[in-house]
C-alpha cells in the first residue's frame, strides 16, 4: 500500500517549570499538573489531541537536568519539537540542554514563549536571550517560528497548533499503515499486576494483536494493546502511543522496536540475554574511586520506571566528597522487595524508593533489621538527602589548629606530671586550657595542657604580646632549654 500522511509526533521541551505541562494540560483539557509532585514532570508521557480535526501526538518530556537522557529519547522519537521558554526567565540551562537534544535529533522546532500573563513577564528580554543563544526567531534575523502563549487563558495556543500543523505539512510526514509496526520504546516500567511493561510510540506501520514485539534484549507476546487513555484496543496506527505488557525483561528505554511472527524469531532477535542483576555503580571523588580511607554509602535504588533509574544514577554521579563515595549495589524497577532489604542489610546501606511503595514482607523485614527505606517523589530532594547521608557517614577528621609558639628559656620546677617554665613568645597566643606540644630539634617529645600563665608576676588567662612569660603545663615529658612549645586546639572537619 502507498504511504499516506501520518499525524505529527511533537516533543514539548524546555527548562523546569517553564510551563510544558501547563501547556499540555490546556491542550488536552485534562489535569496533568496536579498529579505531578512539585509540578515537575518526571516521565515521558504521550497524549493525542485534536486541532482543526487533525490528530497530534504530544510527548511531555522532563525539564529537570537529571532527566537529560529521557529528554533526548523524547526528541529522538519526535518529528517536531516545541521549545518552551518562560517570559519571566528567558533562556535557562535546561533550555539549552533541550535545544541540544533537538539538534542532535535533527528535527525542526517551534518556540513557545510561555507565561506571558505573569506580571513580571518580559517578552522582549526573552527574545533577546534567545537571540544571544543563537536561537534566531522569525522577524528578528532568523527563520524559527514562534508564538506567545498563556496556558491560563489559552491566548496564542491555537496559533501554536496552527504552526505545528504547518510544519507537519512542510515535512510531508508519511507512514504505511499496512506495514508491520516500528518505533521507539518511550518508557518501560514494572507493573505490579502485569509485569514488565512498556510505552511504545509507533513511527511506521500498525500495531496489531499478532506476533511478538522485540526491543533490545526484551520481547513480549502482543496479547492486548492499550492506547494512551489506558483502554484496550484492537490496534494502534502510525504516530499513536501504545502500552504492551508481558516482556521477559524490561525493554531498554529509547530503544527501537520491531515485530516478529513467533517466539522463536523473538528470541533470535533479542540475542543478548537478560543482564540478570543490576550493575554496581560508584560515584567518583578526587581520588577517582573508592579506595583505602574512603567511606562508602551503599544504596539500593528502586523506581517506578527504567527512565527514573537512569536519571537517579545520573544525579548520584554529582554527589562528591573527598573522603566518601556513593555506591549503588543494586537497582531495579518496581516496589521495594524482601530481596532489596536483604541486599541493603548485607551491605550496610539504605534503600531509595522513587515513586514506589514497599511490599508488606519487605517492610516487616526492614523494621526487624533496622534497614532505612527512604521514599521520594522529587529527584532533587533525593539527591540532597543522599548527599546528607554521605556527609553524615564520613567520619570526622581531627586536625590541630596551631595558636602560638614560644621558646623555653628556663625550667623553674619539674615533677612527674607538671612543669613550670620561663619562655619567650615567638608568635601567636597562649591561653589557659589550650593543648601544648614540646618540640626538640623538630621532633615532638611530649604533649600536655596549659594550666596557668604568668606575666609580670601576675596570673593571666591569655598571653598575646611578645616578650617573656611564665607557663605551667601538665605533661609527663621534660622540657629543656631551647625546646619549642606549640599551643594548639583540636578541630574536627
Amino acid at each position: 500500500m502507498a504511504r499516506i500522511a501520518r499525524p505529527p509526533i511533537i516533543a514539548v521541551m524546555g527548562h523546569i517549570d517553564h510551563g510544558k505541562s501547563s501547556l499540555l494540560d490546556y491542550i488536552r483539557k485534562a489535569n496533568v499538573v496536579a498529579g505531578e509532585a512539585g509540578g515537575i514532570t518526571q516521565h515521558v508521557s504521550a497524549y493525542i489531541a485534536l486541532h482543526n480535526g487533525r490528530p497530534i501526538t504530544f510527548l511531555d518530556t522532563p525539564g529537570h537536568e537529571a532527566f537529560k537522557s529521557i529528554r533526548a529519547r523524547g526528541a529522538a522519537a519526535a518529528d517536531i519539537a516545541i521549545l518552551v521558554v518562560a517570559a519571566d526567565e528567558g533562556v535557562m540551562p535546561q533550555t539549552l540542554d533541550a535545544l541540544a537534544a533537538i539538534k542532535d535529533a535533527g528535527i525542526p522546532f517551534i518556540v513557545a514563549i510561555t507565561k506571558i500573563d505573569k506580571n513580571n513577564a518580559d517578552i522582549e528580554h526573552t527574545k533577546t536571550s534567545l537571540l544571544e543563544h543563537e536561537i534566531f526567531l522569525e522577524g528578528i534575523g532568523g527563520d524559527v517560528a514562534y508564538t506567545q502563549i498563556s496556558s491560563k487563558t489559552g491566548e496564542g495556543i491555537p496559533e501554536l497548533l496552527d504552526l505545528v500543523l504547518l510544519a507537519t505539512d512542510l515535512l510531508e510526514i508519511t507512514a504505511d499503515p499496512e506495514a508491520s509496526a516500528e518505533g521507539f520504546v518511550l518508557e518501560s516500567m514494572q507493573d505490579p499486576k502485569r509485569g514488565s511493561s512498556a510505552t511504545l510510540i509507533i513511527k511506521d506501520g500498525t500495531l496489531t494483536k499478532d506476533g511478538f514485539v522485540v526491543a533490545g534484549n526484551a520481547y513480549a507476546p502482543i496479547r492486548f494493546i492499550e492506547n494512551f487513555l489506558g483502554k484496550r484496543v484492537e490496534e494502534v496506527g502510525p504516530s499513536e502511543p501504545a502500552r504492551i505488557s508481558g516482556f521477559n525483561t524490561l525493554p531498554p528505554s529509547g530503544s527501537l522496536f520491531s515485530i516478529v511472527e513467533n517466539k522463536k524469531g523473538a528470541e533470535a532477535l533479542a540475542k543478548h540475554p537478560p543482564a540478570g542483576g543490576a550493575k554496581e555503580f560508584t560515584t567518583t571523588n578526587e581520588r577517582g574511586a573508592a579506595t583505602e580511607g574512603i567511606t562508602e554509602l551503599p544504596i539500593v535504588v528502586k523506581a517506578d520506571v527504567a527512565g527514573s533509574i537512569d536519571a537517579i544514577l545520573h544525579e548520584l554521579t554529582k554527589i562528591t566528597h573527598e573522603r566518601g563515595v556513593v555506591r549503588v549495589v543494586a537497582s531495579g524497577v518496581g516496589s521495594v522487595s524482601e530481596n532489596d532489604v536483604k541486599v541493603a542489610h548485607a551491605s550496610g546501606g539504605v534503600i531509595i524508593a522513587f515513586h514506589v511503595g514497599t511490599d508488606t514482607i519487605a517492610n516487616e523485614l526492614a523494621e526487624r533489621d533496622a534497614v532505612v527505606i527512604l521514599p521520594f517523589s522529587i529527584i532533587y530532594e533525593l539527591s540532597e538527602k543522599v548527599a546528607e547521608l554521605l556527609e553524615a557517614r564520613v567520619p570526622a577528621i581531627t586536625i590541630e589548629k596551631e595558636l602560638g609558639r614560644a621558646t623555653v628559656l628556663k625550667i623553674f620546677s619539674s615533677s612527674a606530671k607538671k612543669q613550670v617554665l620561663g619562655v619567650r613568645s615567638v608568635s601567636g597566643i597562649f591561653t589557659v586550657g589550650n593543648h601544648i606540644k614540646i618540640v626538640r630539634r623538630d621532633t615532638e617529645i611530649a604533649r600536655g595542657k596549659i594550666l596557668n600563665l604568668q606575666q609580670a608576676r601576675s596570673n593571666v588567662k591569655e598571653i598575646k604580646t611578645d616578650g617573656e612569660f611564665g607557663i605551667e603545663i601538665e605533661t609527663r615529658g621534660d622540657a629543656a632549654h631551647g625546646d619549642e612549645l606549640i599551643s594548639f586546639i583540636p578541630v574536627e572537619s
